[in-house]
């Protein structure tokens, strides 16, 4: 999932959002800092949002079942991923990942899964912190194999 891709599913699901958190056009575009005029445009397809605007809506509007579902359960965890890839986070507790995740290796304490929505790819710890977060396989495979040999030493 790229940045792109990010915002033209939320700009797609924009009415949705606020319908379901039951907000009228106005109170929406005052809570996510954007105008009516634009909120309308892009929930008629006419533009897409921007970045600032989809972070603000998924962030203020992660507990909706429509950005849970775009994201697999973790929107801030997809933007982060986004925004830092290939960057080490700082330990975030995560509840495991027993219904969007896919358990890919095991080793050691740490876990690599995979979001079965947003296809992305993070390493946790024993406790289910999150130490690392990618979209790309290749680049979780070598964190996961590097964090191994360092709990090892």
């Amino acid at each position: 999932m790229t940045r792109d891709e990010i915002i033209l599913k939320v700009s797609e699901k924009m009415r949705l959002i606020r319908t379901e958190a039951g907000y009228t056009q106005d109170k929406m575009a005052e809570i996510i800092g954007v105008s009516k005029k634009t909120l309308v445009q892009i929930e008629k397809g006419r533009a897409e949002a921007g970045w600032s605007t989809v972070v603000a809506v998924c962030a203020l509007f992660r507990e909706t079942e429509t950005v849970r579902f775009l994201f697999g359960n973790e929107p801030l965890e997809v933007l982060e991923t986004i925004a830092r890839e290939g960057l080490d986070y700082r330990k975030e507790k995560t509840l495991g990942g027993k219904i969007w995740w896919k358990e890919m290796k095991k080793e050691n304490g740490y876990i690599l899964q995979q979001n079965i929505i947003s296809q992305h790819y993070r390493i946790i710890d024993e406790e289910h912190f999150r130490i690392y977060s990618s979209f790309d396989e290749g680049t979780a495979i070598d964190r996961f194999s590097e964090i191994i040999k360092e709990s090892y030493i």
